[in-house]
């Protein structure tokens, strides 16, 4: 294949360049400098470097002068940075002042893993034994491809002060803070608590967030490749603290209320317990207690258990506690009076099933069905009302509602549509079985008792403004109850034991078995919710105890009557409310009723 004349042109210039640097030819003389381009191309070369240099002075140009907000951003987005500046959790009092709640300053630890491996390894062990970690861990948290990686959340400033006290390149500390409970387990289920970025997990720190939260702050800055703050760019977005709670809770009630039903746990071997306190005239709640319960400023081995806030999310068959409501209505109805008699004798056959007493009479009148806790009177009761009206009874003061408390978490309890009931259903609803309800359900019920018959909302938050109540059942009927259901702790009746010297008090009794999968097993809650004093109510009190050792004292009248009795001579005391009777000692206990 021959070659064309262009490269045999260029083959004969570099042997004649190779014949002449052989014989040393001057490079003046060289023939290389004979050789000439064409007019086109020299030229064509040069204009290519000129519009390159017009290119590159255009561009630099308008990046002087029409792009300086894109080359701000560029820099910013390397070297600027957005800080947080945290607002300061408000603070939860109780009704008198007490804090329950506040917020200390600690510090986040975090770092920039590409320069803190290149430190020392004593650093990085001291480092680890700061942040009580382990020295593999912390290097595993260390060996990231993050830019930032945070060790360890909400460490006190005396140990922020002794890591940074270590200078390690990429060690930054952040400003936060923690929350701090001073009453502890006394009010963990009211109170609640916080996670590490300070939102509300439980209780009214869950409930009331929004408000307690505030508003984050914000600031631009410059940083060095090290995060050392160089230059502020913009102003302060000053942050906004978070309001006060006050809360209705009294925190001399709430703990005694705490103490003495953990007292009354210990006696009777139970599982759990609770406690609630209301106030009459306003629906706030002075105490709400549980047992278990847990230290919110230590939760590292938190249980469901302890979390558990029973009062409000424990829904169990009530027993006869639901009695006075059957029988108001019955009452509110004109079907009976006080004195109407029903037979009550040996047991009450209804379709296959049957219903007895724990205490045998021949016949009781309707005041004593309720003072001696009458199962087969009750169930005749309820017979003689239509299902609808004893459904629609319930559910206007709550059973099976959602309740509207300003409180997370509240349980709905369960009673079925009217319109699927049973004769027997009907006939031990009356007396509290075949329906589940929650210990704040109970408590909230009872306003209509204690308020002349008028049930208001409860509220957790302090309040000075009158409760808009709604009439359940007429003033005559709820002072008639109130009158029976003062009966039920005195002479006779089946909660004795929950008299409190000095006051007359009224409440009733409630034991019922407890479900599970679907069958009744041999497992008590033993319950009483009642109100003092009786002239004047002033407070109600309901307790609930799960479980008590059933080889011993379980019912109403033996376990949960002497937690109210004890519970309500304190509350009353501290409340600085006035006896409303002569009675200097209380009878003796004959050890009657006090059995359901």
């Amino acid at each position: 294949m021959s070659n064309s004349p262009e490269q045999n042109s260029r083959s004969n210039l570099r042997a004649s360049v190779r014949k002449a640097n052989a014989k040393g030819v001057p490079f003046s003389m060289n023939p290389v400098l004979a050789l000439k381009l064409s007019v086109w191309r020299s030229r064509f070369v040069m204009f290519v470097l000129f519009m390159g240099f017009v290119v590159l002075i255009g561009r630099a140009f308008w990046l002087q002068t029409m792009s300086t907000d894109f080359l701000q951003k560029q820099g910013e987005s390397r070297y600027a940075r957005t800080i947080e500046l945290p607002a300061t959790r408000g603070k939860i009092t109780d009704r008198n002042g007490l804090v329950l709640a506040s917020s200390l300053p600690v510090k986040a630890i975090w770092a920039i893993p590409e320069d803190v491996l290149d430190e020392p390894k004593e650093k990085i062990h001291q480092l680890a034994v700061l942040l009580e970690m382990n020295e593999a861990d912390l290097r595993k948290k260390l060996d990231s491809d993050r830019q930032l990686v945070y060790l360890k959340r909400q460490v006190e400033q005396a140990t922020a002060d002794k890591i940074t006290g270590l200078n390690i390149n990429g060690i930054e500390t952040r400003k936060e803070y923690k929350r701090f409970y001073p009453e502890g387990e006394a009010m963990a289920h009211v109170v609640g608590f916080t996670n590490v970025e300070d939102a509300g997990q439980e209780g009214m720190e869950l409930a009331a967030q929004e408000s307690l939260a505030g508003k984050l702050g914000s600031r631009r800055v410059i940083k060095d490749r090290l995060g050392h703050i160089v230059e502020d760019l913009r102003a302060v977005n000053e942050p906004h603290d978070g309001g006060e709670l006050v809360l209705s809770i009294d925190s001399k009630i709430q703990y005694l209320a705490y103490t003495q039903l953990k007292e009354t746990l210990e006696k009777f071997k139970a599982k759990a317990g609770g406690v609630v306190v209301v106030d009459v005239q306003t629906g706030e709640i002075l105490a709400l207690a549980n047992l278990p319960s847990y230290n919110p400023n230590k939760r590292k081995d938190l249980t469901g258990a302890q979390l558990r806030n029973r009062i409000m999310t424990d829904a169990y068959e009530p027993g006869s506690v639901m009695k006075p409501f059957t029988v108001s209505l019955a009452l509110e109805t004109h079907r009976v009076k006080p004195e109407t008699v029903f037979q009550t004798a040996g047991r009450m056959t209804i379709g296959s099933a049957s219903i007895g007493d724990a205490h045998e009479s021949s016949a009781l009148t309707v005041a004593q069905i309720i003072q001696k806790s009458s199962n087969i009177g009750t169930a005749k009761i309820a017979l003689q009302i239509p299902a609808r009206e004893m459904w629609e009874m319930f559910t206007k003061v709550g059973f099976g509602q959602a309740p509207k408390f300003d409180f997370p978490g509240s349980a709905t309890g369960r009673m079925r549509n009217y319109k699927t009931w049973r004769p027997i259903e009907q006939a031990t609803m009356g007396y509290g079985h075949g329906l589940t309800t929650s210990t704040i359900q109970l408590a909230h019920a009872y306003t209509i008792f204690a308020r002349d018959g008028e049930l208001i909302p409860l509220t957790f938050k302090k309040t000075n403004k009158p409760p808009v109540p709604e009439r359940i059942i007429s003033e005559k009927t709820a002072q008639t109850m109130r009158a029976m259901l003062e009966t039920v702790t005195g002479p006779g009746g089946s909660a004795t034991r929950a008299r409190v010297p000095g006051y007359r008090v009224a409440g009733k009794t409630g034991t019922a078995y407890k479900v599970e999968r679907g069958q009744y097993v041999r497992k008590y809650v033993a319950s009483f919710c009642g109100f003092a004093p009786v002239s004047n109510p002033r407070i109600i009190v309901a307790v609930m105890v799960d479980e008590p050792e059933p080889s011993g004292p379980h019912y109403g009248g033996q376990v949960a009557a002497p937690l109210f009795a004890s519970i309500t001579a304190n509350a009353l005391r501290t409340l600085n409310v006035s006896p409303d009777s002569d009675l200097t000692s209380l009878l003796p206990d004959n050890g009657l009723g006090d059995m359901m």
